[in-house]
Protein backbone atom coordinates (compact mmCIF):
# COMPACT_ATOMS: atom_id res chain seq x y z
CA UNK A 1 0.00 0.00 0.00
CA UNK A 2 2.89 2.71 0.93
CA UNK A 3 4.42 2.26 -2.78
CA UNK A 4 1.18 2.50 -4.10
CA UNK A 5 0.49 5.76 -2.45
CA UNK A 6 3.60 7.08 -2.99
CA UNK A 7 5.44 5.74 -6.68
CA UNK A 8 1.90 5.52 -8.54
CA UNK A 9 -0.29 8.17 -6.18
CA UNK A 10 -3.15 5.46 -5.91
CA UNK A 11 -5.75 6.96 -3.33
CA UNK A 12 -7.52 4.20 -0.94
CA UNK A 13 -10.75 4.21 0.75
CA UNK A 14 -9.67 5.46 4.51
CA UNK A 15 -10.93 1.75 6.23
CA UNK A 16 -8.09 0.20 4.13
CA UNK A 17 -5.71 2.19 5.41
CA UNK A 18 -7.07 0.90 9.04
CA UNK A 19 -7.67 -2.76 7.97
CA UNK A 20 -4.02 -3.17 6.94
CA UNK A 21 -2.57 -1.29 9.86
CA UNK A 22 -4.49 -3.68 11.79
CA UNK A 23 -3.80 -7.04 9.92
CA UNK A 24 -0.20 -6.01 10.09
CA UNK A 25 -0.27 -5.32 13.77
CA UNK A 26 -2.18 -8.40 14.87
CA UNK A 27 0.13 -10.92 12.82
CA UNK A 28 3.31 -8.61 14.42
CA UNK A 29 1.92 -9.33 17.87
CA UNK A 30 1.52 -13.29 17.05
CA UNK A 31 5.19 -13.56 15.73
CA UNK A 32 6.61 -11.49 18.58
CA UNK A 33 4.78 -12.49 21.49
CA UNK A 34 5.43 -16.50 21.07
CA UNK A 35 7.83 -17.91 23.66
CA UNK A 36 10.38 -19.43 21.23
CA UNK A 37 10.82 -15.83 19.42
CA UNK A 38 11.54 -14.63 22.97
CA UNK A 39 14.43 -17.74 23.72
CA UNK A 40 15.88 -16.86 20.13
CA UNK A 41 16.08 -12.73 20.97
CA UNK A 42 17.72 -13.75 23.75
CA UNK A 43 20.51 -15.92 23.13
CA UNK A 44 21.27 -14.52 19.33
CA UNK A 45 23.38 -11.82 19.09
CA UNK A 46 22.16 -7.78 18.09
CA UNK A 47 24.33 -8.05 14.91
CA UNK A 48 22.47 -11.05 13.58
CA UNK A 49 19.22 -9.55 14.40
CA UNK A 50 19.99 -6.20 12.66
CA UNK A 51 21.18 -8.19 9.26
CA UNK A 52 18.03 -10.27 9.22
CA UNK A 53 15.43 -7.21 9.72
CA UNK A 54 17.91 -5.92 7.03
CA UNK A 55 17.09 -8.56 4.21
CA UNK A 56 13.45 -8.76 5.65
CA UNK A 57 13.01 -5.15 4.84
CA UNK A 58 14.77 -5.61 1.09
CA UNK A 59 12.63 -8.63 0.44
CA UNK A 60 9.26 -6.54 1.91
CA UNK A 61 10.20 -3.49 -0.25
CA UNK A 62 11.15 -5.43 -3.86
CA UNK A 63 7.75 -7.64 -3.17
CA UNK A 64 5.48 -4.42 -2.44
CA UNK A 65 7.21 -2.98 -5.69
CA UNK A 66 6.13 -6.11 -7.51
CA UNK A 67 2.55 -5.85 -6.19
CA UNK A 68 2.33 -2.18 -7.44
CA UNK A 69 4.15 -2.65 -10.28
CA UNK A 70 1.36 -5.58 -11.33
CA UNK A 71 -1.46 -3.52 -10.83
CA UNK A 72 -0.24 -0.40 -12.69
CA UNK A 73 0.25 -3.08 -15.24
CA UNK A 74 -3.07 -4.37 -15.30
CA UNK A 75 -4.62 -0.83 -15.24
CA UNK A 76 -2.77 1.02 -17.64
CA UNK A 77 -2.63 -2.02 -20.35
CA UNK A 78 -6.20 -3.27 -20.69
CA UNK A 79 -7.03 -6.43 -21.15
CA UNK A 80 -4.19 -7.64 -19.92
CA UNK A 81 -5.60 -10.66 -17.84
CA UNK A 82 -3.98 -12.93 -14.97
CA UNK A 83 -3.24 -15.92 -17.21
CA UNK A 84 -0.78 -13.46 -19.59
CA UNK A 85 0.61 -12.29 -17.05
CA UNK A 86 0.98 -15.78 -15.36
CA UNK A 87 2.84 -16.81 -18.11
CA UNK A 88 4.92 -13.73 -18.84
CA UNK A 89 6.77 -13.77 -15.35
CA UNK A 90 6.83 -17.76 -15.51
CA UNK A 91 8.85 -17.82 -18.99
CA UNK A 92 10.99 -14.92 -17.55
CA UNK A 93 12.09 -16.80 -14.31
CA UNK A 94 12.53 -20.03 -16.21
CA UNK A 95 14.88 -18.16 -18.39
CA UNK A 96 16.69 -16.19 -15.94
CA UNK A 97 16.93 -19.43 -13.65
CA UNK A 98 18.34 -21.79 -16.52
CA UNK A 99 20.93 -18.68 -17.07
CA UNK A 100 21.96 -18.72 -13.37
CA UNK A 101 22.55 -22.76 -13.32
CA UNK A 102 24.17 -22.77 -16.52
CA UNK A 103 26.98 -20.23 -15.72
CA UNK A 104 26.92 -19.99 -12.09
CA UNK A 105 29.52 -22.96 -12.31
CA UNK A 106 31.90 -20.42 -13.76
CA UNK A 107 31.12 -16.97 -12.61
CA UNK A 108 30.92 -17.68 -8.96
CA UNK A 109 33.96 -19.24 -8.06
CA UNK A 110 36.01 -16.42 -9.99
CA UNK A 111 34.02 -13.83 -8.02
CA UNK A 112 34.88 -15.81 -4.46
CA UNK A 113 31.49 -15.31 -3.48
CA UNK A 114 31.31 -19.72 -3.07
CA UNK A 115 32.75 -20.84 0.00
CA UNK A 116 34.50 -23.30 -0.26
CA UNK A 117 35.33 -26.53 1.74
CA UNK A 118 39.23 -26.44 1.70
CA UNK A 119 39.86 -23.45 0.09
CA UNK A 120 40.73 -25.29 -3.33
CA UNK A 121 39.26 -23.73 -6.34
CA UNK A 122 37.91 -27.19 -7.14
CA UNK A 123 35.47 -27.52 -4.23
CA UNK A 124 34.12 -24.11 -5.32
CA UNK A 125 33.55 -25.01 -8.70
CA UNK A 126 31.64 -28.58 -7.04
CA UNK A 127 29.84 -25.81 -4.39
CA UNK A 128 28.62 -23.70 -7.15
CA UNK A 129 27.55 -26.31 -9.63
CA UNK A 130 23.82 -26.46 -8.10
CA UNK A 131 22.19 -27.89 -10.95
CA UNK A 132 24.60 -30.96 -11.24
CA UNK A 133 23.82 -31.75 -7.50
CA UNK A 134 20.47 -31.84 -8.00
CA UNK A 135 20.60 -33.91 -10.91
CA UNK A 136 22.82 -36.76 -9.19
CA UNK A 137 20.33 -36.55 -6.51
CA UNK A 138 17.71 -36.94 -8.42
CA UNK A 139 19.37 -39.92 -9.90
CA UNK A 140 20.36 -41.22 -6.41
CA UNK A 141 16.56 -40.65 -5.19
CA UNK A 142 14.19 -41.24 -7.96
CA UNK A 143 10.93 -41.32 -6.02
CA UNK A 144 11.66 -37.47 -4.93
CA UNK A 145 11.12 -36.75 -8.55
CA UNK A 146 7.06 -37.81 -7.84
CA UNK A 147 7.47 -34.87 -4.90
CA UNK A 148 8.52 -32.50 -6.87
CA UNK A 149 5.98 -32.82 -9.46
CA UNK A 150 3.62 -32.51 -6.97
CA UNK A 151 5.03 -29.61 -5.43
CA UNK A 152 5.27 -28.17 -8.62
CA UNK A 153 1.60 -28.89 -9.65
CA UNK A 154 0.58 -27.79 -6.32
CA UNK A 155 2.19 -24.58 -6.87
CA UNK A 156 1.00 -23.89 -10.77
CA UNK A 157 -2.66 -24.07 -9.35
CA UNK A 158 -2.11 -21.75 -6.58
CA UNK A 159 -0.36 -19.35 -9.04
CA UNK A 160 -3.56 -19.82 -11.03
CA UNK A 161 -5.68 -18.37 -8.66
CA UNK A 162 -3.17 -15.66 -7.45
CA UNK A 163 -3.20 -13.94 -10.29
CA UNK A 164 -6.84 -14.10 -11.07
CA UNK A 165 -7.20 -12.55 -8.06
CA UNK A 166 -4.47 -9.54 -9.10
CA UNK A 167 -6.71 -8.95 -11.86
CA UNK A 168 -10.00 -8.40 -10.56
CA UNK A 169 -9.60 -7.47 -7.10
CA UNK A 170 -5.79 -5.98 -7.03
CA UNK A 171 -2.86 -6.58 -4.85
CA UNK A 172 -4.41 -5.11 -1.78
CA UNK A 173 -6.82 -7.26 -1.46
CA UNK A 174 -4.50 -10.58 -2.18
CA UNK A 175 -1.90 -9.46 0.53
CA UNK A 176 -4.68 -9.34 2.98
CA UNK A 177 -6.06 -12.71 1.94
CA UNK A 178 -2.25 -14.41 2.15
CA UNK A 179 -1.75 -13.03 5.68
CA UNK A 180 -5.25 -14.03 6.98
CA UNK A 181 -4.47 -17.49 5.27
CA UNK A 182 -1.04 -17.68 6.58
CA UNK A 183 -2.50 -16.92 10.51
CA UNK A 184 -5.08 -19.46 9.85
CA UNK A 185 -1.96 -21.98 8.72
CA UNK A 186 -0.05 -21.17 12.22
CA UNK A 187 -3.49 -21.67 14.06
CA UNK A 188 -3.94 -24.84 12.37
CA UNK A 189 -0.68 -25.88 13.42
CA UNK A 190 -0.59 -24.98 17.02
CA UNK A 191 -4.23 -26.97 17.09
CA UNK A 192 -3.09 -30.16 15.31
CA UNK A 193 0.41 -30.42 17.53
CA UNK A 194 -0.56 -29.15 20.20
CA UNK A 195 1.19 -26.03 21.05
CA UNK A 196 0.15 -23.56 23.41
CA UNK A 197 -0.36 -19.84 22.64
CA UNK A 198 0.20 -16.75 24.97
CA UNK A 199 -2.75 -14.52 25.52
CA UNK A 200 -0.96 -11.98 23.20
CA UNK A 201 -0.72 -14.07 20.63
CA UNK A 202 -4.76 -15.31 20.66
CA UNK A 203 -5.60 -11.49 21.02
CA UNK A 204 -3.18 -11.27 17.50
CA UNK A 205 -5.29 -14.14 15.96
CA UNK A 206 -8.97 -12.51 17.00
CA UNK A 207 -7.26 -8.91 15.54
CA UNK A 208 -6.95 -10.67 12.30
CA UNK A 209 -10.17 -12.62 12.27
CA UNK A 210 -11.78 -9.87 13.10
CA UNK A 211 -10.73 -6.98 11.15
CA UNK A 212 -10.88 -9.37 8.16
CA UNK A 213 -14.58 -10.04 8.76
CA UNK A 214 -14.92 -6.42 9.51
CA UNK A 215 -13.94 -5.47 5.84
CA UNK A 216 -16.16 -7.65 4.26
CA UNK A 217 -19.04 -5.40 6.43
CA UNK A 218 -17.50 -2.19 4.86
CA UNK A 219 -17.24 -2.88 1.71
CA UNK A 220 -20.61 -4.15 1.18
CA UNK A 221 -21.81 -1.05 3.12
CA UNK A 222 -20.30 1.08 1.07
CA UNK A 223 -21.26 -0.60 -2.07
CA UNK A 224 -24.96 -0.63 -1.06
CA UNK A 225 -24.73 2.87 0.40
CA UNK A 226 -23.36 3.93 -3.50
CA UNK A 227 -26.10 2.13 -5.17
CA UNK A 228 -29.34 3.75 -2.87
CA UNK A 229 -27.51 7.19 -3.96
CA UNK A 230 -27.09 6.47 -7.57
CA UNK A 231 -23.56 6.54 -7.07
CA UNK A 232 -23.26 9.86 -6.01
CA UNK A 233 -22.45 9.86 -2.33
CA UNK A 234 -18.89 8.18 -1.79
CA UNK A 235 -19.65 7.67 2.10
CA UNK A 236 -17.10 8.93 5.00
CA UNK A 237 -15.07 6.24 4.95
CA UNK A 238 -13.11 7.77 1.68
CA UNK A 239 -13.38 6.96 -1.81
Amino acid sequence: MFLHVTLYGKRYPFYKYGVVALVTGGVALFTLSSKSSSKKKSSSGGGSSAYGLLLLSINLLFDGLTNSTQDDIYARFRPYSGAQMMTALNLLSTALTSLYLLLSPYILPLLNLVPTAAGSASAGVDAADELTTALAFLHAHPPVLRQILGFALAGGVGQIFIFATLSHFGSLLLVTVTVTRKMLTMLLSVLWFGHRLTGWQWVGVGLVLAVSGWRDRLGRWRRGGRSGNGGRGRGRWGR
